[in-house]
């Protein structure tokens, strides 16, 4: 089996099931090489827990070790630079969600990419979950008909600032980023879009951004899909981390509830089935479901990489998703309906 090097910039809180899902896949051809973080007590840490080298310079461990692959875990404001050096340097790259701060940057990130033959990915990682999946597998199967209606929601109380507490001062907030996932899985159940609309709010005062947002867009088909996500949301039990949705075609209904249970209703049809993430020995409720999801999206990078094909969340791809965050930001700030920008 030909083996992948896999060399992983960033060590932080979220990296951390990055890092376990790599060394999870040695089974299919994943080798973790190495580990780079600018804090020097992460980077040694994560070092002798996985049992790699460690660096504090990114540029350094990739003329020292070579991979073939580097899964980019940092702030979003480093990721163009990151891309910048391993572009540069001819390695497949993966880039942690959100793409990068601005339109701009991203577009300059997929562009480096092309330019050089670059395989480039970024690590989207809801729509790998598996609840997500098999809703995908109802959709695709036909049963609910063509999808005309969505909504889609993230909406949760809980403390994400105890591990992040960086969100507290970010410029954008909610939507930058977790609604960026809900408005990946917008695209994927419903297609691209034509235009959308945006409401947001900072109901927690320490925040300095919005840390609610309200959606509705209208899809090229002419389906209508309504976006919410919520960090301020208070309910018991909590459903955090999971995407609660419902989904309308001609022929049926799809609803995904807290826990995992999806109930679909087909013409002559109806089951309830379970559908949630399973646990693995690193993973705990109810961080399972979004640590699954990261397992799965390097899971498949892995097999695109080994095969030689794009990523389903290849770069390009992913622009239509960043140009829906950059939109409902304009649409909130403008007050109405905004399209989505395209490449030239």
């Amino acid at each position: 089996m030909e083996r992948v090097r896999v060399a992983v910039i960033g060590c932080g809180f979220y990296a951390q099931n990055h890092l376990n899902a790599w060394r999870d896949l040695a089974a299919e051809g994943a080798v973790l090489a190495a580990v780079c973080d600018v804090d020097p007590a992460k980077a040694e840490a994560a070092g002798r827990a996985f049992g790699v080298p460690a660096y504090t310079d990114a540029a350094t461990m990739l003329d020292a070790e070579r991979p073939d692959l580097v899964d980019i875990v940092t702030r979003q404001d480093t990721h163009r630079p990151l891309a910048a050096l391993t572009v540069a340097r001819g390695i497949a790259t993966i880039v942690q969600k959100p793409f990068a701060p601005s339109w701009e940057d991203c577009v300059a990130i997929v562009e480096a990419a092309e330019a050089a033959g670059v395989w480039l990915a970024v690590h989207e990682n809801f729509r790998y979950q598996a609840p997500i999946r098999a809703v995908r597998g109802v959709i695709d199967s036909g049963a609910i008909g063509t999808p005309s209606w969505a909504r889609i929601a993230f909406r949760t109380g809980y403390d994400v600032f105890r591990t992040q507490p960086y969100f507290y001062d970010e410029p954008r907030f909610a939507i930058a980023d977790v609604g960026v996932h809900v408005l990946d899985l917008a695209r994927f159940f419903l297609g691209e879009v034509e235009r959308i609309s945006c409401e947001t709010q900072r109901r927690k005062e320490r925040v300095r951004a919005e840390d609610t947002a309200t959606m509705m867009l209208r899809h090229e088909s002419g389906a209508v899909s309504i976006v919410e996500c919520s960090y301020t949301a208070r309910r018991i039990p909590d459903p955090f981390p999971e995407t609660i949705l419902e989904i309308e075609g001609d022929k049926g209904s799809i609803v995904l509830t807290p826990r995992g249970k999806m109930v679909v209703t087909a013409e002559n049809l109806f089951w309830e089935e379970a559908v949630n993430a399973p646990l693995k020995p690193w993973t705990s409720q109810p961080w399972h479901v979004s640590q699954e999801g990261a397992y799965g999206a390097c899971r498949h990078f892995l097999d695109c990489i080994r095969r030689g094909v794009p990523a389903e969340t290849k770069g390009a791809d992913n622009l239509r998703t960043f140009a829906l965050v950059d939109a409902a930001y304009r649409a909130a700030e403008e007050g109405r309906a905004v399209a989505p920008q395209r490449r030239g």
